[in-house]
C-alpha cells in the first residue's frame, strides 16, 4: 500500500525479531491510518527536502513485538505514530537537527546514539528535542541533540 509518493506500508511492517518469533506485523485500520499522518507530516516533507531516501528502520510495534525487544510500555511505535530511521548521505545528527529546523510538528525527535533518528507525533506535539546515549550499560536522555552524543 503506497502511502506517499515514496512511502509504503509495508517498509514499517519489517522486523527481524518479529520473523524469528512468528509475530504477526498485520496492523489494525487506526495503526495504518497513524502511520500514514506520520509520513504525511514529517517524513515525506524530509525526504523532499533532503532529496535522499530514508531508510525505516523500526516501525509499528505490535505489543507481543515491543514486549520482545523490550521497548517502552508507552512506545509511540505500539500505535504507529513512529519511526526510527536514517537518510542516506547525512549523519543522524545533521537529520535530527534538520527535522527541527524545518519546523516539522512533531512530538519528540530523538537522536539515538548516534546512529538513527526517532520521530513520533501525536495529538498534542510536545516538540520534544533529545539525545538518547548509554552510560554503564544504561540508557540516559538528555535535552536537545548533542552532536557526539556522550560517547554514543
Amino acid at each position: 500500500m503506497q502511502l506517499t509518493k515514496n512511502f509504503t506500508l509495508a517498509e514499517f511492517l519489517v522486523s527481524q525479531t518479529a520473523a524469528r518469533r512468528g509475530i504477526d506485523m498485520t496492523p489494525p485500520q487506526y495503526v495504518i491510518d497513524n502511520i500514514k499522518q506520520l509520513c504525511v507530516t514529517v517524513l515525506q516533507p524530509l525526504r523532499d527536502a533532503c532529496d535522499s531516501p530514508v531508510r525505516i528502520s523500526s516501525g509499528y510495534r505490535p505489543k507481543a513485538l515491543n514486549d520482545a525487544i523490550r521497548g517502552s510500555i508507552t512506545s509511540a511505535h505500539l500505535e504507529g505514530r513512529a519511526a526510527d530511521f536514517t537518510v542516506i548521505g547525512e549523519t543522524p545528527y545533521e537529520t535530527a537537527v534538520m527535522v527541527d529546523q524545518m519546523g516539522l510538528v512533531v512530538d519528540q525527535t530523538i537522536l539515538e546514539f548516534n546512529k538513527w533518528v526517532h520521530v513520533g507525533i501525536s495529538h498534542e506535539p510536545r516538540q520534544q528535542m533529545l539525545t538518547a546515549y548509554l552510560s554503564d550499560g544504561v540508557t540516559h536522555y538528555t535535552p536537545g541533540h548533542l552532536e557526539d552524543a556522550r560517547n554514543a
